[in-house]
């Protein structure tokens, strides 16, 4: 499939200690094409933050496969953006020395992109400002275009707003939201925030858990940009709200 960015078969992990054994992710099949916006959403602990690990080569014991591109994912690499739940900046680096990170802004090609990449995530004018004098979606927006600069493959989002305000947070997620629309990098987001699933993503991935487990894959179709407040969100919401308190939700009930 030449449009296939990611593809996840018979993926299986758990987790081993003493005394212990914890099946965290269990039979996991998942198919993600080039450009997809894909969220995944579900209960603490169904192994959603460990999945998109997975996905990133930080943590290669489980069994099963995972391809990039059609290649295995044995470790992390550049092909592969990360974003935490915290911005990871450099305290003692600009904004714009924390976007090349350990490339030359002297170098002309990384000054060019480093430019447009601040652009993108409209940051001009703070070029030269340290990460104590940003607020936490201006930091964020600064780790973002870190993890562009080298243009990966598939970007990975673990809960990267979670910690900010409601407003910031809605701002974040348009800002993310423009990004993804003028670059078509293919996102995954972890969140626990159902608004934001239904906000950002082509496909929303509905993991249960004891063991994680795919309960279902919803395709999204509504127009963007979206209204939070009307009447064909707040219909999707309200399913997704019921799968996730696991009631039964026929396939073609998410046609709005």
């Amino acid at each position: 499939m030449p449009n296939t960015m990611l593809e996840l078969t018979e993926l299986n992990k758990t987790f081993y200690s003493s005394d212990h054994t914890t099946h965290v992710l269990d039979q996991i099949h998942l198919t993600i094409e080039t450009g997809e916006f894909i969220t995944l959403i579900g209960p603490s602990g169904c192994g959603k933050s460990t999945l998109l690990k997975i996905i990133a080569g930080l943590d290669v014991d489980y069994t099963g496969e995972v391809l990039l591109g059609g290649e295995p994912v044995k470790a992390p690499s550049q092909e592969k953006g990360f974003i935490f739940q915290e911005h990871r900046l450099f305290p003692w680096l600009t904004v714009e020395q924390n976007i090349a990170s350990e490339l030359s802004l002297k170098d002309t090609s990384v000054r060019k992109k480093v430019d447009e990449l601040i652009s993108l995530v409209k940051l001009n004018g703070f070029e030269k400002s340290y990460p104590k004098q940003l607020s936490g979606g201006m930091s964020q927006r600064v780790a973002i275009a870190r993890a562009l600069l080298r243009n990966p493959k598939v970007l990975l989002l673990d809960e990267p707003f979670g910690a900010l305000d409601a407003f910031t947070r809605n701002h974040m997620q348009e800002a993310l939201l423009d990004i993804w629309r003028s670059n078509r990098t293919t996102m995954v987001l972890v969140t626990h925030d159902i608004d934001e699933s239904l906000f950002l993503s082509n496909r929303v991935i509905v993991l249960d858990t004891k063991p994680g487990r795919i309960k279902a894959s919803i395709p999204i179709d509504l127009p963007y940009p979206r209204k939070r407040s009307g009447k064909a969100f707040q219909e999707l919401r309200t399913k997704l709200i019921a799968l996730l308190e696991h009631e039964t939700v026929d396939k073609q009930d998410w046609q709005i």
